[in-house]
């Protein structure tokens, strides 16, 4: 499919770069959590005694816990002005810091209030606990929430995650809605900063609901509009380097979508037992009026599977997502460096991307250079330069240090840099290319490990 995707014509001209909103966001963030902190502070009188304190701070873990559960799944509706404009990968890592704070909250929460209340009866814990759970309003419920945000707490540690299938790993996640649906209600009933007050009540309903609407109409309705409009289907699949597949798939009005070099759509393929897995992959090629091209990478069960999808198969699409695109470009030079099959997103705006542009492309061998022919020939027609960073005749890394770019990169400090690969790898090259002169705000990644 090379001579499909081959371009004859100038990169078009980059957008003026948009500043990011990340900084806003997150400030909102955290003013939410303030307010949450000055509703509990308004309705706590003065704390007497070890068993008032211990309630206190679990009443305000808890608040806290409820607020976080709140952001935890808004974080998950992928809003576009998240997903595009702050970055993918960012809004990854904030999901998964929320995540980690919702458990300790909740660990602080159950904790504390249980000794508080086991005080304050002169009960034990266990007593307490079974009487909190079968007797309080809505806490049975709420128990099984708890156990399944737990559960997904533990699944979702980079440790845990190693060992999981993607698949596995992803239903597991599915159920944060559920947990957070079952939690919610004891909130109300037994939070003391609701109870007579309609304010509160009224405004996290207003969150809660809030949330709700941002999934139901990006997670659910904008995807079924995506599918229904456009009817994406696998034209051909073809080989690229031992065990990498390009996937073209043809749908109806494709440039309605507003892809960009260097986005991602969420791909669910219904063939070869693949339509239960929603998994990322980015476009390989620049979209085309009625084409889509994605590279994949045999990793895991359903990347294995890219390569049985026969020609026909109907493709579920979720997207445009990510932000690794022409508009963080800053600079009339950019350096694009990728590591195995992160070069799918790097490909297509290699060929986009306006300006001086140079391509280093690190892999184990020639062998496994994927789209190496099409790289040479965009070189070529672009007057751009690949370089790439192979492993010695003993099988010996070679080093991508800050002595070895500057000098494969004269003027690298002056560049724009964008960086596609495994997450160790980015890191070690970030580490690098900040001692080589470039500056943070022009060194631009996207990674999605959690």
């Amino acid at each position: 499919m090379t001579t499909v995707y081959e371009r004859r014509t100038a990169p078009p001209v980059a957008p003026a770069p948009r500043r990011s909103p990340a900084g806003a966001v997150l400030g909102l963030l955290w003013a939410g959590a303030a307010a949450a902190v000055a509703l509990w502070w308004a309705d706590t009188g003065s704390v007497v005694g070890a068993a008032g304190w211990l309630t206190g701070i679990g009443r305000l873990a808890g608040l806290l816990c409820g607020y976080a559960c709140a952001v935890l799944v808004g974080l998950m509706a992928r809003v576009p002005l998240l997903e595009r404009r702050v970055g993918s990968d960012r809004v990854a890592r904030w999901h998964a810091m929320a995540g980690r704070y919702t458990v300790c909250l909740l660990v602080v929460h159950v904790v504390f209030i249980l000794l508080g209340y086991a005080a304050q009866d002169r009960a034990s814990v266990v007593h307490e606990t079974v009487t909190v759970v079968l007797d309080y309003p809505d806490m049975l419920k709420a128990t099984f929430g708890a156990v399944v945000l737990f559960a997904v707490g533990i699944t979702s540690a980079r440790a845990a995650r190693r060992r999981l299938s993607h698949e596995f790993w992803y239903y597991v996640h599915l159920l944060t809605y559920a947990a957070v649906f079952l939690a919610f209600f004891h909130q109300l009933s037994l939070g003391n900063e609701f109870n007579g007050h309609a304010r509160a009540t009224a405004a996290w309903y207003a969150l809660y609901l809030g949330v709700a609407a941002l999934v139901l109409w990006y997670r659910i309705l904008v995807p079924v509009r995506l599918n229904l409009r456009h009817r994406l289907r696998v034209e051909s699949v073809h080989p690229e380097a031992p065990g990498v597949y390009s996937v073209v798939v043809r749908g109806r009005h494709v440039e309605e979508l507003g892809a960009q070099a260097g986005q991602f759509f969420r791909w669910r393929f219904f063939g070869e037992g693949m339509g239960w897995t929603s998994t990322p992959y980015s476009l390989s090629a620049p979209p085309r009026r009625d084409l889509l091209r994605i590279t994949v990478k045999a990793l895991g069960d359903h990347s294995a599977a890219v390569s049985l999808l026969r020609p026909g198969a109907r493709v579920w699409a979720e997207g445009p997502y990510g932000s690794l695109t022409a508009e963080r470009r800053t600079r009339q030079r950019s350096l694009l460096i990728a590591a195995g099959v992160g070069i799918t997103p790097l490909r297509a705006l290699f060929e986009t991307l306006p300006g001086e542009v140079t391509l280093l492309y690190r892999a184990r061998t020639a062998q496994d250079l994927a789209l190496g022919a099409e790289l040479e020939a965009i070189a070529r027609w672009r007057g751009a330069k690949v370089l790439y960073a192979l492993n010695g005749p003993q099988g010996q890394r070679p080093s991508l240090g800050p002595e070895f770019l500057r000098e494969a990169v004269p003027g690298l400090a002056g560049h724009d840099v964008y960086i596609c690969g495994p997450h160790a790898f980015a890191q070690d090259l970030y580490r690098a290319l900040r001692a080589a002169g470039v500056p943070d705000r022009r060194i631009h990644h996207e990674s999605f490990e959690l």
